[in-house]
């Protein structure tokens, strides 16, 4: 009796978060929390990107990203036009990426940022950007201009029905992985009151890579599709799972305090610097690599496939996905949805014993990299202002919040260290700045950083009259700054001329 009990209790519950999952996907309903759609900003800011040159992945795009190029580029083509494209593409080049993956997610983040067209107005003030979209906001009028002038609302509206095409295409299998995660986790997401979790849809990107973003309660993921192939679903769950899980861990700040002595052993892992200072994000994290890795495949994939990707995750230092794997063992043959067990989850780790685990990992060099990307607004001020500290002739106030952007490690360690190095060759102290310029190479991943660093370096090596050394750094320079004439520029002249200082102190190239 007590088993049948059980079952009917079990079926009771099920059928109950069936409809609620069915309820959540109802065309009546007038603001659904999940949505897949598209946006007209994130598409001007994406085709103003293949206007200046962008073709990553064009050629296994959907055929739409390459008819729009076209249409672009007839529209670009007339001379009214082409003043402000050229000024726009000027600030591409010089705010690119090496790679074209960081260079897509920049225009992401800040398009996310923006109002419909033809406004184009950033939502919020620009402290409160988190700092990629920061880098880009002296985009935004330009992006306006260039909408107006290549009549991208026109290109847009005549483009309506294939991008409804494809929202209808992608559609069910979307509805049905977050049916299934949800059936999985028992937990349903229409009681989540106040947040969103929107997927778009945007061709006009490189289809091998997904944006995923958490501003406040609003998650977002965008999406390329590929030419002929399925939607990349592991990508959106991933993001899905986060919507569904951070609020748990946020509600237990007692509990998730007494597991940061793990945040110690993680310390020499390769995951996100994120993760090894935010326990809940580690326990988050753990737990979503866990439900994968239970969830990953067919029901008949073989537990050592299962247990091959929880080593992955301990391996790269999300040490307690063994504990949730075991967990949710057990959690699978019961009623009882995530919501309910979750407390008694956190409070039953083991951190000694976990700690001791964790002393016997040999971690990996390399860990995957996460795709979602966490607000941190206003973080990427300190270097904003201190880059415009230095260009009106302060440079003791750029010094002192440049150090503090990187002792704080959460803005770009390679512009922080380059600002250092010339303020240090302001001040004449050619032994710091070359320091701090080589440390800046180490670590700088922006092309305008690593050219530049290496001008500099050219040019100190020439004063101490290493003419080789500096003409090293001058092709080096050439290489990385083949998208920013200015620096080109001044490194052609340094391979043909070794630099003399003028007369008064170096001022910014």
């Amino acid at each position: 009796m007590r088993e049948d009990s059980l079952d009917r209790s079990f079926r009771s519950s099920l059928v109950l978060l069936l409809m609620a999952l069915l309820a959540q996907f109802s065309p009546a309903q007038t603001a659904p929390k999940v949505s897949l759609d598209s946006n007209e900003a994130l598409f001007t800011a994406l085709v103003a990107m293949n206007a200046c040159g962008y073709d990553a992945e064009l050629a296994a795009s959907d055929p739409l990203r390459a008819q729009i190029r076209a249409e672009v580029a007839k529209a670009v083509a007339a001379a009214a036009a082409k003043e402000s494209t050229d000024v726009l593409c000027q600030f591409y080049s010089e705010h690119q990426q090496k790679d074209p993956a960081r260079t897509l997610a920049q225009q992401v983040s800040l398009a996310l940022f923006l109002t419909p067209p033809p406004e184009l107005s950033l939502k919020v003030k620009e402290a409160d950007l988190p700092p990629d979209a920061s880098y880009l906001s002296s985009l935004v009028p330009l992006l306006q201009k260039f909408y107006a002038v290549a009549g991208l609302h026109a290109i847009w509206t005549q483009h309506q029905p294939a991008y409804n095409a494809l929202t209808a295409r992608y559609h069910e299998p979307l509805s049905k992985m977050l049916f299934d995660t949800e059936v999985y986790l028992k937990l349903p997401s229409a009681g989540y009151l106040g947040r969103t979790f929107t997927v778009y849809l945007e061709p006009m990107g490189a289809p091998g890579q997904a944006n995923a973003r958490n501003y406040g309660p609003d998650y977002y993921v965008v999406i390329s599709p590929a030419a002929g192939s399925e939607l990349k679903t592991d990508q959106i769950r991933h993001t899905y799972l986060h919507y569904l899980l951070d609020p748990l861990a946020l509600k237990y700040p007692i509990a998730m305090s007494q597991l940061k002595p793990l945040l110690a052993s993680v310390k020499a892992a390769p995951m996100d610097e994120s993760f090894k200072t935010d326990v809940s994000l580690l326990v988050t994290e753990c737990l979503i690599r866990a439900i994968e890795a239970r969830t990953t495949g067919a029901r008949n994939t073989p537990d050592s496939q299962r247990q091959m990707l929880v080593q992955q995750s301990v391996d790269q230092g999300f040490i307690l996905t063994p504990y949730f794997y075991n967990s949710l063992l057990q959690f699978e043959k019961s009623p009882a949805g995530l919501r309910n067990v979750f407390p008694d989850w956190i409070g039953a780790v083991d951190v000694r014993k976990e700690q001791r685990n964790a002393a016997q990992v040999r971690f990996a060099g390399k860990a995957d990299q996460e795709l979602l990307h966490l607000s941190r607004p206003a973080e990427g001020k300190l270097l904003v202002t201190a880059e415009q500290r230095l260009a009106n002739g302060d440079p003791e106030t750029a010094r002192t919040l440049a150090q503090q952007a990187l002792d704080g490690k959460r803005e770009d360690p390679g512009r922080a260290l380059f600002i250092l190095a010339q303020v240090a060759t302001m001040k004449r102290d050619m032994q710091g700045a070359r320091n701090y310029f080589e440390q800046a190479l180490g670590v700088a991943s922006e092309p305008k950083v690593v050219a530049w660093s290496h001008v500099y370096l050219g040019r100190i090596f020439d004063l101490e009259e290493d003419r080789e050394s500096a003409l090293d750094h001058y092709r080096k320079a050439l290489s990385a700054g083949e998208s920013l004439p200015e620096a080109k520029a001044a490194a052609e002249h340094g391979i043909a001329t070794p630099y003399e200082p003028p007369s008064q102190a170096p001022k910014k190239p």
